[in-house]
């Protein structure tokens, strides 16, 4: 191990983040299907800002103060009490340029909220749409990174898997990375790399089969496409915004 290289570490799980010491790390918070994925889309898109929030009722109480969209889902539809939900296909320039989006979704909103209470000096979201902003911003930041999968309710799944795999295997050379679940992540990555989609589809992975039962068979191509949204989004004062690096 060369001393002065940071430290670079996978979660697989939220259940698995309190094991980190998320407190000296950048906590990049990946939730690949779907909302990292449409959370760099809306602000690609042109979002002023996105506020992640980690319940509906919340959702709802800040859309009524401010001027903003309230959208949110719960186990990959829309939220009861909420009128749009967590596809980036609902976010188009013309729709979502310069507003406000409040989120709240069953993973990954919940996983930032946990590596804020537990004090990480940064958090960024990632997934493959903004894959090479994720990457950059790391190494050029030269800190001790955790890689948070934000799972399926506690679960380990393959697509926030992947999204880990994909940033070691760009960054590894900048990083001490002495973590099994790490090295887990890259082979995951380095098997499904030509096609991850079918990967998905011939693995049965949960999540696709899950939105594949709504018709949603274009979301999830699109959130394993690298680079189609590449923005930064970093949370600063309560919101999601682009970072400059």
């Amino acid at each position: 191990m060369i001393k002065n290289k940071p430290t670079l570490f996978t979660s697989l799980s939220p259940a698995l983040i309190h094991l980190y010491d998320v407190s000296s790390s950048i906590v990049v918070i990946i939730d690949v299907l779907r909302a990292t994925s449409t959370i760099a889309t809306a602000l690609y898109n042109g979002a002023k800002a996105i506020i992640p929030v980690d319940s509906v009722a919340e959702c709802i109480r800040i859309g009524k103060q401010i001027d903003s969209i309230t959208a949110g889902e719960r186990d990959g539809q829309v939220a009861e009490g909420l009128q749009y939900g967590n596809s980036p296909f609902e976010y188009p320039r013309d729709f979502i340029g310069n507003r406000t989006l409040v989120l709240t979704t069953t993973n990954g909103t919940k996983l930032l909220h946990m590596a804020l209470e537990k004090g990480a000096k940064d958090v960024i979201t990632g997934s493959f749409p903004n894959l090479s902003a994720v990457c950059e911003f790391l190494v050029a930041k030269n800190q001790n990174v955790i890689l948070g999968c934000a799972a399926w309710k506690d679960r380990i799944n393959i697509e926030d898997t992947l999204f880990a795999g994909a940033v070691i295997e760009r960054i590894k050379d900048h990083f001490n990375i002495n973590c099994d679940s790490s090295q887990m992540a890259s082979s995951l990555y380095q098997e499904a790399q030509k096609d991850m989609f079918e990967f998905m589809k011939v693995k049965n992975a949960s999540h696709y089969l899950r939105l594949a039962n709504y018709g949603l068979e274009k979301d999830i191509r699109y959130c394993l496409t690298s680079d189609v949204a590449n923005v930064l989004p970093v949370y600063q004062e309560g919101k999601l915004v682009i970072g400059v690096y």
